[in-house]
């Protein structure tokens, strides 16, 4: 199920916006693709990031993956809890498993996909 309230990069992240502030996290779909994460490399408070970069890596059993980050902005906090509890990510994507927060300077969901584009995506 794809949350309603949540916008979708193709990179399969996701975006909760808070006013300038937004949360990040890889989608359900990501982490079932993923599989098991065993350890995340992610941005560092205070770092500027670009909409479409790379800034972080998830590695898992099957495979790494790189994170991009679906906005630009300041780096304003990382999910800290994740450092030796990665696998909350494929319990809890969508809540306590999100990576890192983003003060965005522009429109956070220019670019991003609705639930329903999302959806037709990673249908397809």
């Amino acid at each position: 199920m794809i949350p309603e309230d949540l916008h979708y990069s193709e990179e399969h992240e996701w975006v909760r916006v808070d006013g300038d502030v937004v949360t990040i996290g890889i989608t359900d779909f990501a982490q079932d693709q993923l599989g098991d994460i065993v350890y995340v490399e992610l941005p560092t408070v205070g770092d500027t990031v670009e909409s479409g970069s790379t800034v972080g890596e998830l590695e898992s059993t099957k495979s790494v993956s790189d994170i991009f980050s679906p906005v630009s902005g300041e780096v304003v906090a990382r999910n800290e809890a994740l450092d030796g509890g990665e696998e909350v990510i494929n319990s809890d994507p969508y809540g306590e498993g999100w990576l890192f927060k983003v003060r965005v300077l522009d429109d956070a969901t220019e670019g991003l996909l609705t639930p329903e584009e999302y959806a037709g995506l990673t249908s397809a």
